[in-house]
């Protein structure tokens, strides 16, 4: 499904945003259910395959459930730009972590009621990446 997929894109020169257009959904959603990490209601797939002109199975196949954290396939990323967001999480996660809980208690941050978007902020010295993730507090509860 996503070699399918991310072939019909590149061959029609179509971005995420394009699609995101066409859609009606996130372009960060739709590229992790391309990427197998996340499913696509029946309708948004539908509106997917019709404007990348494919298949109604690749459509059914963005419906499944996933296996979710098996795009990468290692656990230590190689690909620069993930292994960034790796480092990242490294060099941040532990004060994230602090900083979070000081302000909202002892839980976590979900990844299911949740949004990433990604931004391009124009500096003079070198365009800047902003990412956004915004996730709702779970709290751990005691029994």
């Amino acid at each position: 499904m996503t070699e399918t997929i991310l072939a019909a894109k590149k061959a029609q020169g179509v971005s995420w945003a394009a699609l995101s257009e066409a859609v009606g959904m996130s372009e960060m959603y739709i590229a992790s259910c391309v990427y197998g990490e996340n499913s696509m209601l029946p309708q948004y797939a539908t509106k997917l395959c019709k404007a990348l002109s494919l298949s109604p199975e690749v459509g059914a196949t963005l419906a499944e459930y996933p296996m979710k954290g098996q795009s990468l396939r290692q656990t230590i990323p190689t690909d620069p730009l993930i292994y960034r967001f790796y480092e990242i999480m490294q060099v941040y996660g532990v004060a994230a972590k602090d900083v979070v809980q000081e302000k909202f208690g002892d839980g976590i941050m979900s990844a299911i009621d949740f949004k990433i978007d990604v931004s391009k902020e124009v500096d003079p010295k070198g365009d800047r990446v902003v990412i956004t993730m915004n996730g709702k507090f779970l709290p751990y509860k005691a029994w």
